[in-house]
């Protein structure tokens, strides 16, 4: 065919030519003005010759390129034209013959719709690494050629006003196999990768949730899409005997396997100092020292709180980290948002706790940055947005996480991970609350509390309808708490006696801070036997420091169900 009739509309094509113009002239005049004609002479004998580009034989060139290049024309994309390496790669074509007919292989990439858009629009396109029935990806680019003198002029042919059968398109396929073969390799190793980081994610996460006796708890934990890598989000909750709980949520900056290396460590770490007991400040600074030992380039938000079920109160501390959200019965919704330290990792700081009523009929949720945090709006807005979610949010803990999940948009494509704890205080009422009671005793005077505390704690327990054998274990185990405060403690002095539907709890506090330790007696010895007794008797027993001063020793006994 004749190429010197078509001209194809590339982008800079008139540029080029007019630039060719331009030298044209500004030789010229350069023979007439500054350079004199005869130094411009020699100067033009002396250079080489410089090829027209429009003179290149077209067709010797569509021919040897590695590129696959086929034209077609007309509206019913007639073939005109396909050069060497498009018949090595799919055969001989029939010219003349639609492009349907005669090109059945473009079918697979879809690029007959494109050939219709291109002609009519006048406009290039291109569609990137696609595959063709020989196995192999080409990306595609389809540009609209003109026939010299079809048409009224150069924009008849872009805006369509034109003769049609003057069109033509000129397609343009590059073998990119060996990108598209190296991204689906990337591709595979980073899903590899991701779901690596997921399961150690999910593996490091507690697996079942322990039950407090006077909470009832949920959370959720959602990785983000396949775009974002896995972070370090993690939640626990821990009960720390005594009938609190601790509950702790936190997110480690960064992605990837690290991130949930680094997760997996403060949780364990989390889990030990929480077994010390230690208000939830202390808890945090510990944590601040270790999060630098494990990867000084590493930071981590965090908050770790406590539940005590006598106090009604969540006491809590926070590593810069989200406020927690506590709704009461009617609805109303406050943030528990100060104090609040810089994360852990940074040092230099001294953390403090802070307090928020947990009230029967209460629901509080700790979470991650993923569920308010949003590209498009301010951090606030999303804290609000989650705020109001949360007001209207009724039913167990685990319908009020996944209400809060779907009215913060967290689907499978989401570009963050997101981790949310639900924790409410259930407000007990008829046969339920008779499983839940509680009784004080203040021990005024000396010595003689002693009989007062076990006569008390006979009362009590036989009120409350417990066998005979717990309760002589359990004024037994009354008797020795309350002999040891009287002989090591200070004034104030109180016993406290609480029963859940699974447990006795047995907890005596003075004003000494010195914890006692189980040690053994020897035989001579007129002391110490006391909490050695008590810790072969009762289930569990333990010891903390109460925040005005003073201590708490305590014990209790696993109520068997009939």
């Amino acid at each position: 065919m004749n190429f010197t009739r078509w001209s194809a509309r590339l982008p800079g094509t008139q540029r080029r030519a007019a630039a060719r113009t331009d030298t044209t002239v500004s030789t010229d005049r350069q023979g007439d003005g500054s350079v004199p004609a005869a130094r411009a002479e020699q100067l033009t004998d002396e250079a080489p010759p410089t090829p027209d580009v429009d003179e290149l034989p077209v067709r010797d060139v569509l021919d040897r390129i590695p590129a696959l290049v086929a034209l077609v024309h007309g509206p019913e994309h007639r073939l005109a034209y396909v050069n060497d390496a498009y018949v090595a790669a799919f055969g001989m074509r029939d010219l003349g013959a639609r492009a349907r007919e005669a090109l059945p292989e473009l079918d697979e990439p879809g690029l007959f719709p494109l050939l219709d858009q291109v002609q009519r629009s006048g406009r290039p396109r291109t569609l990137k690494s696609r595959k063709a029935p020989d196995g192999r990806s080409y990306t595609f680019t389809c540009t609209p050629v003109t026939e010299t003198g079809a048409g009224t002029g150069s924009d008849n042919g872009r805006d369509g006003r034109g003769d049609r059968d003057g069109r033509g398109v000129l397609v343009f396929a590059t073998d990119v196999t060996d990108h598209a073969e190296a991204a689906g390799r990337l591709r595979a190793s980073e899903r590899s990768q991701r779901e690596t980081a997921v399961t150690l994610q999910r593996s490091l996460l507690p697996q079942e949730l322990e039950e407090p006796d006077d909470l009832r708890v949920a959370a959720t934990y959602h990785p983000g899409g396949t775009e974002a890598a896995v972070g370090g989000d993690w939640y626990d909750v821990i009960t720390l005997g005594g009938g609190r709980t601790a509950l702790v949520i936190g997110d480690v900056m960064g992605r990837g396997v690290r991130a949930a290396a680094v997760m997996g460590q403060l949780r364990t770490a989390v889990r030990a100092y929480a077994r010390l007991d230690l208000p939830p400040h202390e808890v945090l600074q510990l944590l601040d020292g270790l999060a630098a030992e494990i990867d000084a380039n590493q930071i981590a938000t965090c908050v770790y709180a406590i539940h005590d079920p006598n106090e009604g109160r969540l006491v809590y501390a926070s590593a810069g980290h989200l406020p927690i959200l506590v709704r009461d019965e009617d609805g109303t919704v406050q943030r528990a948002d100060e104090p609040t330290g810089p994360p852990l990792g940074t040092g230099g700081w001294i953390h403090a706790s802070g307090s928020i009523a947990l009230p029967p009929g209460s629901t509080a949720v700790l979470y991650t940055d993923g569920l308010v945090e949003r590209r498009d709006e301010d951090l606030d807005e999303g804290i609000a947005a989650l705020e109001r979610a949360l007001s209207g949010a009724t039913g167990t803990p685990q319908v009020v996480c996944d209400r809060l999940i779907r009215s913060a948009g967290v689907t499978p494509d989401h570009d963050d991970d997101v981790a949310v704890l639900v924790l409410q205080h259930p407000a007990r009422k008829g046969t339920e609350a008779e499983l839940f009671r509680n009784a004080a005793l203040e021990l005024l005077g000396g010595v003689e509390a002693a009989p007062r505390a076990r006569a008390f704690a006979s009362g009590v327990l036989t009120s409350w309808r417990f066998p005979a054998d717990l309760h002589d274990l359990g004024v037994l185990a009354t008797s020795e708490l309350v002999a040891n405060s009287l002989q090591h403690g200070t004034p104030p002095m109180r016993l406290r006696l609480r029963r859940t539907d699974r447990r006795l709890i047995i907890e005596v506090t003075d004003g000494d801070d010195h914890l006692p330790r189980r040690r053994r007696a020897e035989p001579g010895d007129e002391s110490g036997r006391g909490i050695a007794i008590v810790a072969t008797i009762a289930s569990n027993w333990g010891s903390r420091r109460t925040p005005g001063g003073g201590k708490a020793v305590w014990c209790e006994f696993v109520l068997h169900k009939p």
